[in-house]
């Protein structure tokens, strides 16, 4: 484990290409690459003013300050614990048949299940994520009656939402999340010893 500190900031990240940091990606490190700002360093040393005359007034500032290693993002040390589970396919092409989406969503659902079953979790909420032709994508989710882990309770919620969406046009992706409930993630943060209550 590696400890990011003010102290060595610019020792282990100075060098760097500004594309390390979080939030700035190939489009934008190009943009600072034309202003000459090819590392971190040299980012967290520029003007704000003359940042923001090309990438924007609450941009520009927003880049210096993440290449001076400041932001307003709380570190959390703790374990990370998901807070979902989930499964999609894309298909070679585009599918119409409302029964084979049913089957692809079911099939989906009980493969979510197996991952949350693993996790001893249990399921508030299932949602569908559909992406229709040529590329819109939609989502929803409904809570399931008594949260579980299910497969059968779980797929039998994807395909309500499924039929509520109403596909009305060709789906090349179909995706299926569970959401876990709070109570569940409480135990696992809160907890003791194994078996015993926090």
């Amino acid at each position: 484990m590696f400890e990011l500190t003010a102290r060595n900031w610019f020792a282990t990240m100075g060098g760097r290409d500004p594309e390390a940091l979080p939030g700035i990606g190939r489009k934008t490190a190009r943009k600072l690459a034309e202003l000459g700002l090819t590392t971190v360093t040299a980012l967290a040393e520029a003007r704000p003013g003359d940042v923001a005359a090309r990438l924007g007034p609450r941009m520009g500032p927003y880049y210096v300050s993440l290449g001076r290693g400041m932001g307003r993002t709380e570190l959390e040390t703790g374990r990370y614990v998901p807070r979902s589970r989930s499964r999609e396919t894309t298909f070679p092409s585009n599918v119409e048949d409302p029964e084979r989406l049913r089957a692809e969503v079911a099939a989906l659902a009980h493969r979510v299940a197996a991952d949350v079953a693993e996790e001893d979790r249990d399921v508030a909420r299932v949602g569908v994520k559909v992406r229709l032709a040529p590329f819109l994508t939609r989502t929803r989710s409904a809570a399931i009656t008594a949260p579980g882990r299910d497969g059968d309770a779980i797929a039998s919620v994807a395909l309500d939402v499924l039929t509520a969406m109403a596909p009305d046009r060709p789906v090349r992706l179909l995706g299926v999340r569970a959401e876990f409930t709070e109570i569940a993630d409480a135990e696992i943060i809160n907890s003791g010893e194994p078996g015993q209550n926090g």
